[in-house]
């Protein structure tokens, strides 16, 4: 229990109240600069280590973020855990605005992401790189979180499908309905190749899904806006923040 958690996201935990300690760490990549200085310190009694996946102003567009950088920073600062958060689109009646998934699938729908670190492979194909992904987020990070969510009393929804669009638009309605008869449950456009990546280092990986809105879906719905995505995001910050406070103590690498 003593290596470093990854946060990337974590809107809100940068506060005194929360953060001990902190110090801003600059950290240099082969795959280039991360996204953010991270800043490391202690939440709840754990080292954290806290990136910002757009920027510290949001000046990073989703299909900009260097995603190899940020893994491979983290990574490099011994941390064996990553958390993240993301704002998303329910595809579902039952998965309202304000509600929180911890998925356990994706579907990755970008098409200009870097996906992978291997570029190419040693000789031989025993070295070939294929990495597992039937179950990319991880079982035991999920049940926790999924545990302090209902124990803070959230609207918690324990599993799902998330499928990553490549921004920065939104979905059109077409659009929209096809990701729901392709099963999946939400929509966002951060989670892969960050998941992947993760997973192809070796770390341990879930996601918070902070549902925001509805895509694109709902006819009975007016047209997805951004300021109305972020005015839902901000009102609960508060309740993210608490659920990542409370399930830290009991992240552990078994």
């Amino acid at each position: 229990m003593s290596n470093t958690i990854g946060i990337i996201g974590g809107t809100g935990l940068d506060d005194p109240e929360f953060m001990r300690s902190a110090e801003e760490v600059r950290v240099s990549t082969p795959f280039g600069d991360p996204s953010s200085p991270i800043l490391r310190g202690s939440i709840a009694g754990r080292d954290v280590a806290l990136l910002s996946r757009h920027g510290r102003e949001h000046t990073i567009p989703p299909s900009q973020v260097n995603n190899r950088a940020n893994i491979n920073a983290l990574k490099d600062l011994d941390c064996k855990l990553i958390i993240v958060s993301a704002a998303c689109g329910s595809l579902r009646e039952d998965i309202d605005r304000g509600h929180f998934v911890i998925p356990d699938q994706f579907i990755d729908f970008t098409r200009h992401r870097v996906t992978t670190f291997f570029d190419e492979f040693e000789p031989g194909v025993e070295n070939a790189r294929h990495t597992p992904m039937a179950d990319p987020f991880d079982a035991g990070l999920r049940d926790t979180l999924v545990r302090k969510g209902y124990e803070l009393g959230l609207n918690m929804h324990d599993g799902g499908t998330i499928l990553t669009i490549e921004g920065n638009r939104f979905s059109t309605r077409a659009e929209s309905n096809m990701f729901r008869l392709w099963g999946a449950d939400l929509v966002n456009m951060t989670i892969t190749p960050e998941c992947i990546l993760a997973n192809e280092m070796g770390l341990k990986y879930a996601a918070i899904a902070v549902v925001t809105d509805f895509d694109s879906w709902k006819t009975d719905e007016p047209p997805l806006r951004v300021e109305d995505l972020i005015a839902v995001f901000r009102r609960n910050v508060e309740n993210l923040t608490k659920l990542i406070v409370s399930a830290l103590p009991d992240l552990s690498e078994e």
